[in-house]
């Protein structure tokens, strides 16, 4: 008898070929460095400065010669006084100079005794209580940024460092990768947004649309302009004309629900109907459904977008198989529309404190959270329809088809904190 997931294509070998249609996008823009959080850059961050400008003090204190200070308890007088922001003159022989963090060391001084090492006289002089060394507590001049470095690399995606990076070299804006635009919607019939139905109120069968707010939030955490078409009924006309609008001024549409075999599931034959589909089904758990393909666009439409066809995913259902899908398939194919460089998800290597006994023929992804001994724990219900095994949880453990874990094994984990976003 066939194994039918032998017949699926593995992760490894979808998210091979969902890359390869991930084309950059070529266009970009310049956005306050304010508002760069997360977006990717489209070119180079170069310094035209040094970072600090000149030798600066590390902390408040006194400016010397080591020369002068042969001895703890030399008395020096004081001979000036350079607080940040303002410049001193040159370090007369036999003195010191009281300084403060961050402002530039008077030409002269090769140290900085930090104030706690000196004790002030009532004559105005001090007395030095350590002996310094050259250099000590001095910040160089370009120790952190040279001329003509490049600070932040083209396909970096920013991060609240980098942007702090960018304002210490004076960029106020940075050229990034047009954020993707995405089109969202669900089908189902079975499906009420909340706050439309009290819960005392819903129909039988009927079910609160959660997939659409957690993938609203990863669409818009990964940087994309999200246009929510709602729900779609159950038909495949209303499919196909859903799926045709959103395709004209957007570069990709994802759909929930709707791509498994069923005789209500009519992304498939609309996406085909529309365009192409090339990749259908993959051996994982959960997330088996899964999709990809390519919608025309009107002739008229191609200037609002890069090329000349629309990107399709669909995503299961299930809202843990639709998750699951998202963070492994389309967040990488998201960041790779943008341009970025860094793509693979964080892996963290944890001992189990699990048994899984369970193997499937598929890949399988439990969800799991670190216990006070930062060993992992599953959750106890693993089915694709429980979102709690998500909200509740630290992230995913990536089991390869076909392995059992026992109790104590070092398994791959890869955290949501990175997932997410």
């Amino acid at each position: 008898m066939t194994d039918p997931a032998a017949k699926l294509k593995t992760l490894d070998e979808a998210l091979a070929q969902l890359m390869g249609y991930a084309v950059p996008l070529a266009a970009s823009e310049s956005v306050s460095t304010f508002d760069a959080d997360r977006r990717v850059l489209a070119r180079d961050v170069v310094s035209g400065l040094q970072v600090p400008p000149l030798d600066n003090s590390a902390m408040d204190g006194y400016a010397l010669r080591c020369a002068d200070v042969p001895s703890a308890g030399t008395v020096l007088p004081v001979s000036q006084r350079i607080p940040a922001g303002s410049t001193g003159t040159a370090l007369a022989a036999g003195t010191a100079a009281r300084i403060f963090t961050g402002a530039p060391v008077p030409e002269g001084a090769d140290a900085v005794v930090m104030q706690e090492d000196c004790e002030p006289l009532d004559d105005g002089r001090i007395r030095v209580r350590a002996v310094p060394t050259p250099g000590q507590s001095i910040r160089r001049a370009g120790e952190d940024v040279a001329l003509g470095t490049t600070v932040l690399a083209r396909g970096t995606r920013l991060t609240p460092a980098a942007l702090g990076m960018a304002a210490s070299i004076g960029l106020a804006q940075l050229t990034v990768t047009r954020r993707p635009r995405v089109a969202l919607f669900s089908t189902g019939d079975e499906l009420v947004m909340p706050g439309e139905v009290p819960p005392a109120q819903m129909r039988p069968g009927a079910i609160y649309n959660s997939n659409r707010f957690f993938l609203r939030a990863l669409l818009q955490r990964l940087g994309c302009e999200v246009s929510d078409l709602g729900i779609v009924p159950d038909r495949q006309d209303a499919t196909v004309q859903a799926l045709r609008t959103a395709a004209q001024h957007h570069d990709l549409v994802l759909t929930s629900g709707g791509v498994s075999v069923g005789e209500e599931d009519h992304v498939k034959p609309a996406v085909q109907a529309l365009g192409r589909l090339e990749l259908w089904q993959i051996a994982i758990k959960p997330g088996k459904p899964f999709a990809y393909g390519a919608i025309a666009r009107d002739a008229d439409a191609g200037a609002d977008a890069d090329g000349t066809a629309c990107h399709f995913i669909g995503l299961p259902g299930n809202p843990v198989s639709s998750l699951v899908t998202f963070v492994l398939l389309v967040r990488p194919f998201l960041l790779q529309l943008q341009g970025a460089t860094r793509i693979a998800p964080a892996v963290v290597h944890l001992p189990a404190a699990f048994e899984w006994k369970r193997a499937d023929r598929r890949r399988e992804f439990l969800r799991a959270r670190r216990n006070a001994d930062g060993a992992l724990e599953l959750f106890p219900n693993q089915s694709s329809g429980v979102l709690t095994s998500v909200a509740a949880c630290d992230g995913l453990v990536d089991t390869p088809a076909g392995q059992p874990i026992a109790h104590g094994d070092t398994v791959r984990f890869l955290p949501f904190e990175d997932l997410w976003g």
